[in-house]
């Protein structure tokens, strides 16, 4: 079974205010933080 990567706290808020304040789609906030 492959483990899951471990995201931190900051990494996960910084990706929701991408898509919620910025307008960006889940995939553009994924491609900009890698």
């Amino acid at each position: 079974m492959k483990e899951r990567k471990k995201y931190s706290k900051e990494f996960k808020l910084d990706a929701v205010s991408l898509v919620l304040e910025q307008e960006y789609t889940r995939r553009e906030a994924a491609n900009s933080l890698g």
